[in-house]
């Protein structure tokens, strides 16, 4: 029993003893039982938390820890049971909600089923601690994003390089060991003067910060643009000891201000060129405006503009400047550019294949100061064909860009060059009429022919469908307009004759008047709101453009132009022309009438002049007659009259062969009745007997007269066929057979195409049906026959000289019936054939393509109107280059 109460004794001293040193402690202590709850708390705990003992002890101590603490403090505890001691930390919850960390070092008492605790507030540390790990973090992700984005280096005073992180080596594709201790120039470009790298230098040695955009060269040659901030790292004395770069890469950006700098530029670019290509002038001066804008937008050193000519498809340098040392000039002469004529027929031999431009192809000229510049050429081109080059020379690449703007600025000055020379085309043309017109004036004096010329001429030179010559006759019984000339398409019908007033009263209103009418389109023209004239719809004009001549003997007329196939713009080049053909026409009338006049007047001085007058008509008529029926018909006159004179002497020969015969066959008998009653004639007729071989002149005789009987029937039958060709005596319609015409043809060109030592051994392939007798005028329809085919007569003829064709040529002439009602006649030949161009001017008025002299372009066009308005029947065309010609004629029946 005593010494167990002084073992109380002296545990209770000491406890007191601690008790005090606990209670004046600064640190926090605490007793805690196996349920959680505390036993003893020191005064500390009360200061640090602002919570009362009284309040800590009656609640567990894990109610007061931070939620995300709990799980872990548990398990250091359950931990402390194994081990005795244990240390951790955790959120304890102080009276004014908020937390503060405590650190704990524990301690399991086993003899007294306690935890004794001590614990200290390290609230400032952790959060110092949180602090710096957060800066650390932030630091951290500074530098990550400053080595994602931006290329930063470090360098030494002179410039070498220290330190560059990986995006720096990235950008400039150097690796580490390449770029650390080099100067930095290793990535200079060149690009920037020295004055601008001057300046940075002084900036950054002086202490203060440079910024600026600068353009660096990679490894691998390319160029990269950076935005650049350099700050100087100043030592204990101020001064700097070494340069921090921090760059961020603008390529894309700048390349994007690049583009959109270049795009404005090829825009201005492309309108000044659009500009130039619209003035007036010559082509060698818009050329050279074009050029000129080319030259100052672009930077190049030589930009040329060679065409073909037209006739020889020789290159000519039709404008060219070259630029040296910011100075351009142009090149005036070959000798400004020796080197011109061989570049561009080399240029020209590159695109003749595939007519590709050429693009950044690097070239040298002999006499340019640099030595390798970069070409780039361009074809012009027009149909398909190749009518020119243009071709620039720079010190840089161009872009793709430019490329392209380039080709749409050779497209467009292709269709300018071609404008230009249709142009100068058109004004040559129209200056050809003029002066026809004038010449045709002052060589004669026959109207009709001068009015002729001007409506064929105008509709060819403004390609409309009809162009004719209207006249007022005011001094008839009745006044009236005549239409007197025309040129008109083969698919529209005539207006020639009369033109009635009714409905019309605005043509002669506009003649006395003298208005010119200009109707672009007869639909929205004010003349035709209310009623049509009748000329319009009747004719199927959609637009007209009149001119009225008035001449000094007060003559009216008027030049008609009009179209048929919608609207048509008359501009005022077409009126001008038509305004100077009225005044040529105007004069042309005015000297006709002056020389109907005098002509008048020397033919009333005269006894007969009622006979002269008369005659004089007579052979008009005749003139006339012969022109509209060309040289067929006076072909025809003269066969009929050469077969009628041949004809009596060969009768008359023909008719005596038979009595001749007789004769002889008598005298022949008589002579053998002499050898057989006097065989021994006298020497001196034995001695002729044989000079003349008796034997052989019987013999022979015989043949002669079975020859001559050949020769008068064959004389007769050629007779009759140039007879039956001309038929003079059948004016009128009658019944034929359309194939005896052909074979009379064909019998008379006989020396043509016949195979001897004259023609040409050509194959006649007939190919005849059964038709009926035709009702027709045979001598006219003759007249077709022979002016088809002696038009393929000598389109093989031409083919086998040139040698054109090596089979042998051929006319296939095929006959049908067809739908009982129309007989047709096909006439082919297997010879060049002719282009759709020539084709469509066929059948017009004095169009041929043989040579001067040999045709006067009025056979078919003749044919045309003896098939399609003497019978009503159709005559076309068909043929293609290479494939021959055929010539289909389509007449009624009856």
């Amino acid at each position: 029993m005593k010494i167990t109460k002084i073992s109380h004794l002296t545990y209770k001293k000491l406890e007191d003893k601690y008790s005090y040193l606990l209670s004046s402690s600064l640190d926090l202590f605490c007793t805690v039982d196996f349920d959680g709850k505390f036993k003893y708390l020191n005064p500390a705990w009360t200061k640090t938390l602002g919570w009362s003992s009284h309040e800590l002890l009656n609640k567990p101590f894990i109610d007061c820890l931070h939620p995300e603490d709990c799980q872990d403090t548990l398990l250091e505890f359950q931990k402390l049971f194994q081990v005795n001691t244990v240390c951790f930390e955790n959120r304890y919850l102080c009276s004014d909600g908020s937390y503060k960390w405590l650190s704990w070092k524990a301690m399991f008492l086993n003899t007294k089923k306690v935890i004794h605790a001590l614990v200290h507030d390290i609230t400032s540390y952790k959060e110092n601690e949180i602090k710096l790990q957060k800066d650390i973090q932030e630091l951290e992700a500074f530098k990550f994003a400053l080595n994602t984005h931006s290329l930063v280096a470090i360098t030494d005073l002179k410039g070498r390089i220290t330190y560059a992180n990986d995006l720096f080596c990235q950008v400039s594709k150097y690796s580490k060991n390449e770029l650390l201790g080099q100067d930095h120039r290793i990535i200079n470009s060149g690009y920037h003067s020295k004055e601008f790298f001057a300046n940075l230098w002084k900036t950054i040695s002086q202490g203060q910060i440079w910024k600026g955009e600068v353009k660096n060269r990679a490894k691998d040659g390319s160029f990269y643009w950076v935005d650049t901030l350099i700050t100087p790292l100043l030592g204990d004395d101020g001064k700097p000891y070494q340069y921090v770069s921090i760059r961020t890469d603008i390529t894309q950006r700048k390349l994007s201000e690049l583009a959109l700098l270049e795009r404005s530029r090829l825009s201005v670019l492309s309108a000044e060129v659009s500009l130039a290509l619209s003035q007036s002038g010559t082509l060698s001066e818009i050329m050279q405006n074009c050029i000129h804008n080319i030259s100052q937008s672009l930077n190049i050193a030589l930009v040329c503009i060679w065409t073909c000519e037209r006739q020889n498809e020789q290159l000519q340098l039709q404008a060219g400047i070259q630029c040296q040392d910011t100075q351009c000039h142009t090149l005036k002469n070959p000798q400004d550019f020796p080197e011109n004529a061989v570049l561009a027929n080399n240029i020209m031999g590159s695109m003749t294949q595939n007519y590709q431009p050429m693009f950044n192809e690097i070239v040298r000229l002999q006499n340019n100061q640099y030595s390798n510049l970069y070409l780039s050429a361009y074809p012009l081109i027009i149909e398909e064909k190749l009518i020119g080059i243009m071709a620039l020379f720079s010190q840089n690449l161009f872009t793709e860009a430019t490329h392209n703007l380039l080709n749409w600025i050779a497209s467009n000055i292709a269709i300018a060059i071609d404008r230009i020379w249709a142009r100068e085309e058109l004004l040559s043309r129209r200056e050809a009429l003029l002066l026809r017109l004038a010449s045709q004036i002052r060589s004669s004096l026959d109207l009709d022919t001068i009015l002729e010329i001007a409506v064929t001429e105008i509709r060819s030179l403004l390609q409309i469908d009809r162009c004719y010559f209207l006249r007022y006759l005011p001094n008839v019984a009745q006044a009236h307009l005549i239409i007197t000339h025309e040129a008109v398409g083969s698919n529209l019908t005539t207006m020639l004759g009369d033109v009635p007033l009714k409905n019309n009263h605005w043509l002669l209103e506009a003649l006395l008047n003298q208005e010119l009418v200009c109707i672009d389109n007869i639909q929205n023209n004010f003349l035709t709101t209310q009623d049509t004239p009748e000329i319009f719809s009747q004719f199927g004009i959609t637009s007209q453009l009149l001119l009225p001549i008035k001449s000094q003997s007060e003559e009216f007329g008027a030049i008609v132009c009009s179209h048929c196939h919608g609207e048509r713009v008359w501009s005022q080049s077409d009126i001008v022309l038509l305004q100077a053909v009225s005044d040529q026409l105007a004069i042309a009338i005015d000297h006709a009438q002056l020389y109907i006049q005098s002509r008048e007047t020397a033919l009333a001085a005269q006894a007969q002049a009622e006979k002269l007058t008369q005659t004089l008509y007579q052979l008009q008529q005749a003139q006339s007659q012969l022109v509209q029926h060309e040289k067929m018909s006076s072909l025809g006159q003269l066969v009929a009259g050469v077969a009628h004179e041949i004809n009596n002497p060969v009768n008359f020969i023909h008719g005596n062969i038979s009595h001749a015969k007789e004769y002889i066959q008598d005298i022949l008998q008589l002579l053998n009745l002499y050898q057989e009653h006097y065989p021994h004639a006298d020497q001196e007729i034995q001695d002729f007997t044989e000079e003349i071989d008796i034997d052989f002149i019987i013999d022979d005789l015989q043949k002669i007269l079975t020859s001559m009987n050949m020769g008068t029937n064959r004389i007769r039958e050629i007779v009759l066929s140039l007879r039956n060709f001309s038929r003079l005596d059948e004016a009128e319609k009658k019944l034929v057979d359309i194939h005896e015409g052909i074979e009379n043809t064909l019998l008379i060109l006989h020396h043509r195409w016949k195979n001897s030592g004259i023609g040409l051994g050509i194959s006649i392939i007939k190919e005849y049906s059964e038709i009926p007798l035709i009702d027709c005028y045979p001598g006219q329809l003759n007249q077709v026959f022979m002016n088809i085919i002696t038009n393929a007569i000598d389109a093989l003829e031409e083919s086998v000289v040139h040698g054109k064709i090596a089979h042998n040529p051929q006319i296939h002439i095929h006959t049908e019936l067809l739908d009982s009602k129309f007989a047709s006649i096909r006439i082919a030949d297997n010879g060049v054939g002719m282009t759709e161009e020539i084709r469509n001017r066929l059948f017009d008025p004095f169009f041929t393509t043989k040579p001067v002299g040999k045709g006067t372009g009025l056979g078919l066009s003749i044919s045309y109107q003896i098939i399609v308005e003497k019978h009503g029947g159709t005559l076309r065309c068909l043929s293609e280059p290479g494939k021959g010609t055929e010539f289909w004629i389509q007449i009624p029946v009856k």
